[in-house]
This record gives structure tokens, sequence and C-alpha cells, in this order.
């Protein structure tokens, strides 16, 4: 019996040689298969359909899956090996991720630059000539780690818990390495001219790149222990580039509110306004950021990730097969799938819209509860159900009770703030008539703002600071103050308040 065995991957059209008895998480992820709950057996975002040889049925399999479904061959790619030659149908295909074309105001510099964000999800470089401020090449990429848990708190669970931080690290300094190496390359550039590398990230990320230990972010008070800056040498990382090439890790906000968002107000010049204005990132963790050229108060509150659509039965990020719009016509739903083909499941864009339209036709409650039967139907056979609707309600529930603990915090209401940003891919194909109906945006639409991938454009600016000391944003971290939702005697009820749909009559 040869020690190989061969998956082949449809609709991919890709053929695998691995192992006997290797782990299908990990060989499949590279190829857009997710793993949200980090490969334990919570969930069915892992789900693959077996078209032709063998893998036995486990117990999370039954757990998961109906007798029917099993039967039709699907299986938590999660919990399988491959023993046999395979033949999948993966459910999760390419997705996009978000870049960024902004263009703002530098002093030129000598060298080449590369500016990453690096997402819990997604990863992003760009690499710019300092001299003109000019892109020379993008790379993105899904962020290696996925495949130990979709959100940032099974990061820390998979890193504290399982002791495996080691892991977390050598997997995201390999992969930005790799990822840096790959835009250069794309440039045809001389290695010698890269001379600055910025990185932003939220703060387990900020940590798990730098070598930091989680610990302090698994529990309460839940305070990183070195939250600011930190700095390296290329070689260090075991990155193959000049001895001069400095890589920047920008200093979080405070405890959940990374750098990423840090360099998302730099980049809104929120901190430069006269105004009232917010920067909301609408991610697992909603970070919010409120303030003006005085001050700045922030706060991070776990909305959890159903924006991104996890969590949700039917739930996909926003990739082929997935509906990411829904609107009323005729009395009913109409659907828009991305890509080509059937329905697979739903994104964040999609949930939204799709709750709003079942508000609307009168199918849901303000309160939330299903009004006829027990799912709301969508497209073929893809349907949410009473505990999807719950978990939208969560999240836009905390988002919105953050913002109004911080306008209270300041002193102000709704009606005094100027412009609300939306950071985010997520915010940039939110419809926002949808998101005022459920209240995720009370806010009038001309001062709600898509502003893009922010903590990249921020990290682009990063790049042409004068010295060291300008990575610091010292300034604004003075004037920044972190306010702590669950130490707030007022966040719970306000969150309760905030979950139910606005009671209005269409």
């Amino acid at each position: 019996m040869s020690d190989l065995v061969k998956i082949e991957l449809l609709p991919l059209g890709r053929e695998l040689s691995v192992a006997r008895g290797t782990p299908l998480r990990d060989v499949l992820f590279a190829h857009g298969v997710e793993f949200p709950c980090g490969g334990r057996g919570r969930c069915k975002g892992c789900k693959v359909k077996v078209l032709a040889g063998d893998l036995p049925v486990t117990p999370e399999d039954c757990a998961k899956f109906t007798e029917a479904e099993r039967r039709g061959g699907w299986r938590l790619s999660c919990c399988a090996q491959a023993e046999s030659d395979l033949k999948l149908d993966l459910a999760q295909w390419e997705a996009n991720i978000l870049s960024d074309d902004s263009q703002f105001t530098f002093v030129p510099r000598e060298g080449w630059g590369v500016a990453i964000d690096l997402g819990t999800t997604t990863i992003v470089a760009q690499l710019l000539d300092l001299k003109t401020g000019t892109v020379l090449g993008v790379r993105s990429a899904l962020n290696a780690q996925a495949q130990h848990g979709a959100d940032i708190m099974s990061r820390v669970e998979f890193a504290v818990a399982e002791h495996s931080q080691p892991v977390l690290q050598r997997l995201i300094r390999d992969q930005i390495g790799q990822l840096v190496q790959a835009v250069w390359d794309s440039a045809h550039g001389k290695r010698e001219a890269l001379s600055r590398i910025v990185l932003v990230g939220n703060t387990v990320m900020h940590h798990l790149f730098c070598g930091i230990s989680l610990e302090p972010l698994s529990h309460y008070p839940f305070e990183p222990s070195q939250p600011g800056l930190q700095l390296f040498e290329a070689a260090a990382l075991g990155w193959d580039f000049a001895p001069t090439v400095m890589v920047a890790f920008l200093p979080c906000m405070g405890s959940f509110v990374g750098s990423d968002i840090l360099a998302g107000v730099v980049a809104t010049r929120l901190h430069e306004s006269d105004s009232l204005d917010a920067l909301i990132d609408l991610g697992t963790n909603g970070e919010i950021v409120l303030g003006n050229a005085n001050r700045l108060l922030c706060a991070s509150t776990a909305a959890g990730p159903a924006f991104e659509g996890a969590r949700i039965s039917i739930g996909m990020r926003a990739a082929t097969g997935a509906i990411s719009e829904v609107r009323i016509e005729n009395g009913g739903l109409r659907c828009h799938t991305i890509g080509d083909g059937s329905p697979r499941g739903i994104c964040g864009s999609g949930l939204v819209d799709a709750v709003a339209a079942g508000l609307d036709l009168g199918w849901l409650k303000f309160t939330g509860r299903l009004l006829k039967g027990d799912t709301l139907p969508l497209a073929d056979s893809v349907a949410l159900n009473q505990w999807d609707i719950r978990e939208l309600q969560l999240a836009k529930g905390a988002i919105a009770a953050g913002l109004r603990i911080l306008l209270e915090e300041w002193g102000a209401t709704k009606a005094d703030l100027g412009k609300i940003y939306l950071a985010g891919a997520f915010g940039n194909y939110l419809n926002y008539t949808s998101a005022q109906r459920i209240g995720l945006l009370d806010f009038p639409m001309e001062k709600v703002v898509a502003s893009g991938n922010t903590a990249l454009a921020g990290a682009k600016m990063a790049l042409f600071a004068p010295s060291e000391e300008g990575w610091l944003y010292q300034d604004l971290l003075r004037r920044s103050k972190h306010v702590s939702l669950n130490e707030s005697a007022r966040f719970q009820d306000v969150f309760v308040e905030e979950m139910s749909f606005p009671n209005v009559q269409v």
C-alpha cells in the first residue's frame, strides 16, 4: 500500500498528493476551507462533501449533520484524516480582500517601504516608493492562523489553553515574510532599496507577531502587558533582507483596541477634526473611537463574528456562493449571490439586508422573533433560523451600546456627531439603509462615510515618519483615553436596550 493518497478538490480542479493519515485541516485551509472554531468540531464552517472515496463518520459529524446529510457525504474536515484517495466538493472558495488606493500628503524619503494590515482573517501588503508615494505592488492572503480559530478569542484560547502561542507566532511571521518577499519580487526591486516595513493589527495580532504573552488578554481585566511600539530587524525575524531594514509594529490604543484603529484615526484625520466624529470598525471585536482635535475616547466591544458571516448557521465570508445582497421584490425576497451558481450561504452584508427586509415584510417582530415559521427562507435551501437572528442582534446591540456609552462619557448625544467613518471591508459593502433599519447605524445617512481599509492607509502614512519616534504617535496616544466597557455600570442595561430592532411601521 502506498504511503501517499490523492485528494481531488472540486470545483477548483486541483489534485493534491499527501501522506496517508494527514489531517484534512492541514491541507485544505490553503484552498479556501474555513475553520471558524479552530478545528474543534463546534461548527460547520469547514464542511466538505465527499464525492468519491471513504471518509468515516465521526462523533462530531453525528452531532452536526442529520442522517440524510451524512448519507449525502457531508463531513467536518477538521475532524477527518485522509486514509484513502478522495474526491471532495469544497464549500468555500476564493474571497475578495480589501486593499487601499487612498491619496495623502507626505514628505518624500529615500528607499522603498512595505505597509501591512495584519487582520484576523486577511492580510494585505503594499510596496511603496517612498520618494513618490507610488504603490509598486500589492499582495494579499488569508491569515494562516485561521486554521486554529476564525475569531481572535479562539486564537487566544488556542494559544493560552493549549500552550501553542509559538505555533501561531511562527505561522504569522513566516507568512508575512513570504508576503513581503512576494510583493518585493513582483516589483523586481533591489533589496538594498527596502528601508522600512510597518505593520498594524488588533491587539491579539500585535502580541502574536511580536512574541508577547497573550495570557493577560485571556482573563479580566483583559489588559495587554506590552501594547507599545515594537521594533525588529528583519533578519531577527528570519527574513532574508538587508540588516538595515527596520520592521515596526505600531502601538495599540488600549486593551482590544489595536494599532489598526490607531492607523485608522490617522488615516481619517479624526484627531484633527473640529467636529465630534466617530470611527467604527464593524468586526468580531467592534472597535469605536470618538473624538476630535482635543481628545479621543476609544473602546472595544465583543460584537461577535456575525458581521463576518461566522456563527451563523449558513454563514460564510464574502466569497463565491455567498448571498451578499437581499431586497424586497413583489412581496418576497430577491437575493444576489457572489459568483456563478447556486447560493451556499450568506455573508455579513446579506445578513443585514435579509433581516431588514424581514422586518419590513412583517416576517420578523421588532424583538427579533420570527413570525412565520421557524426560519426566514432566502434562496434555494439557504434560510436564517431564530438563532441567526439573535446572533445579529447581539452584534448590532454591542456596537450600538458601545457608541452610546462613549457618547455619555463625552457628554454628547448622537445628534452632536459630525461624521461617522466606517472602516474595513464590511463597512465598505454594507447597505446603509438596511443598517439603519435594524438600528445598527442610527444616523442620517449623509453623515456616514465608507472609509475602506483605513488600517492599511494609516500604515502607509507611517512609512513616511521622519524617525522611529514618529512611529509612536505619542501626541495622539497622550490625548487618548481607553474606556473599558466591561467596567461600565451602564453597559449591560444599554446593551439589552439596543438588542431590539427599531419598532417602526412600514
